[in-house]
């Protein structure tokens, strides 16, 4: 971290700052806002992203049956409930002993594939494409889904079919579009009929190409403006993801690896239990998401990025001929070293994208799918922990369950929450070289907003907290007038600052 990014972290005079406010942050899954504290110059004196919910998932489980989990976790989002549907089902897997059958697991990698390109098409045709496609300052009621639509009808249309296909992907195993129940403890409930796998496979060609033209967009964008694209909210940070044994690219399972800002692997092959072992939480009072470090570098150097960006980056190879071909286009951009450009996540998002698709054209035609056992169990444990890549980055669940088959501890690290120091950083970069000593306007303002979109960040999937965290509980009357106010400081301590406050 540089001298000039830290001083936009920390205000030296913050009363004498007029406060400017991005709130909230749209185009995102979940509430969160930025606040720049800005001089009578208009000279950039601090920025932050401040995600404002507070849901409490991990203390909501404890004290459930392990077997409602899986299901009940779901519930902290609608974009990727799947991602958290199967890591709690992994780490539930060591649990119970399971050693997941053929069938299970091909199951399971199909639902997880269309979960990740219904997400990865989502994002890029439906929350950032406005953006991308018509500029970043461009007319406000434009940048939105329905925009693209009257300007870029084919655009459009394949991001949506494109969507509805990894939903159907998601139905067919899982039992519903949203919040499905396909996955349990040991393995699956159910295989996927021959109906439905003949339905997926009629389109699937489809699909392929035009994920191909996904991959296009993205780099034509690039192409157009590669002076924008290459330092726009531009970073350099470490990168963590899931590999597989052999160092392959593996949304589903693998080990943990991690490289440095220059490419440099810090640690490989650590196996997904002992994640405590390398990363660790940080707490900082005007959040309720954590901050995420390895523990080896400490909070100051050991932030890191999670992704699609990290993913391409940090394995040795796709194992899908097409997505391989692009993915070594990609990294070639950054000349020997990680390509660190904030933009290059859609980039790298359309390259996994085709890489999904390729994936689940190939279970369609395993025939795994169809039949075989579908649930497994062995020695009892009293602790799991289950790692997925979700389609936003390494998602970590981790449970503790008492003879009485009840959780009593859970700690979840989800992939928003890894790319927390990262967003911050990069919204400061942004403030810096696009807003300091000017006079703030919505198109300014939204260039922030783009930089946290790059993220695709699940903000209400991230908002978890250790420690005491700062509330404030206002009591209004009937006709708005405030009546009451209580404040607890994030030291935990209890303020009654009165009506008047």
């Amino acid at each position: 971290m540089t001298d000039s990014t830290r001083s936009l972290e920390t205000a030296a005079h913050p009363e004498g700052l007029r406060r400017v406010a991005i709130d909230p942050v749209s185009r995102v899954e979940g509430h969160g806002k930025v606040t720049i504290l800005l001089d009578a110059q208009n000279r950039v004196q601090q920025v932050r992203l401040h995600i404002v919910e507070f849901r409490g998932f991990e203390k909501f489980i404890e004290g459930r049956p392990y077997w409602e989990v899986p299901v009940m976790v779901q519930r902290l989002c609608g974009i990727c409930p799947v991602s958290h549907h199967l890591a709690a089902s992994k780490a539930f897997d060591r649990v119970i002993g399971a050693s997941i059958s053929p069938t299970a697991e091909k199951i399971r990698r199909l639902m997880h594939y269309g979960q990740v390109m219904q997400s990865h098409a989502l994002h890029f045709f439906y929350l950032a494409a406005p953006d991308l496609l018509f500029g970043f300052d461009s007319e406000l009621n434009r940048r939105n889904i329905v925009g693209v639509a009257q300007a870029h009808p084919d655009i459009a249309r394949k991001g949506v079919l494109l969507r509805k296909f990894g939903q159907e992907v998601i139905r067919v195993t899982s039992g519903k579009r949203v919040h499905g129940t396909g996955s349990v403890p040991g393995g699956v409930n159910k295989t996927v009929s021959q109906q439905d796998r003949a339905l997926l496979r009629r389109d699937v060609a489809q699909m392929l190409a035009w994920a191909q033209d996904a991959v296009a967009i993205a780099k034509q964008l690039h192409a157009q403006n590669p002076a924008l694209y290459d330092s726009f909210g531009s970073i350099r940070s470490n990168l963590l993801s899931l590999v597989r044994a052999d160092g392959a690219l593996d949304l589903y399972d693998g080990v943990l690896r991690a490289r440095d800002a220059q490419g440099r692997v810090l640690f490989d092959g650590a196996s997904d239990q002992g994640y405590l072992e390398l990363i660790e939480e940080q707490v900082k009072p005007w959040t309720y998401m954590k901050f995420p470090f390895l523990r080896s570098l400490g909070p100051e150097l050991g932030w890191y990025r999670v992704g699609p960006l990290a993913r391409l980056q940090n394995c040795d190879f796709i194992p899908s001929p097409l997505a391989e071909i692009e993915r070594r286009e990609f990294v070639a951009g950054g000349r020997g070293e990680p390509v660190h450009a904030t933009l290059a996540y859609h980039w790298a998002r359309m390259v996994e994208l085709l890489h999904c698709v390729e994936v689940i054209a190939q279970l369609l035609d395993d025939p795994d799918i169809l039949s075989g056992e579908l649930t497994t169990s062995g020695a009892r444990r009293r602790s799991g922990v289950g790692v997925i890549e979700a389609p936003r980055g390494t998602l970590i669940h981790h449970y503790q369950v008492g003879d009485d088959d009840l959780v009593t501890m859970a700690n979840l690290i989800v992939s928003t929450t890894h790319n927390n120091q990262a967003m911050n950083e990069a919204v400061r970069s942004v403030a810096r070289d696009y807003l300091d000593g000017r006079e703030l306007t919505e198109g300014l303002l939204n260039h922030i907003e783009v930089a946290i979109r790059a993220y695709d960040p699940c903000l209400s999937c991230a908002t978890h907290a250790l420690g005491q965290m700062p509330l404030e509980v206002s009591l209004l009357g009937p006709d708005g007038e405030l009546v009451d106010l209580v404040v607890r400081s994030g030291q935990g301590e209890l303020l009654r600052p009165g009506p008047a406050a």
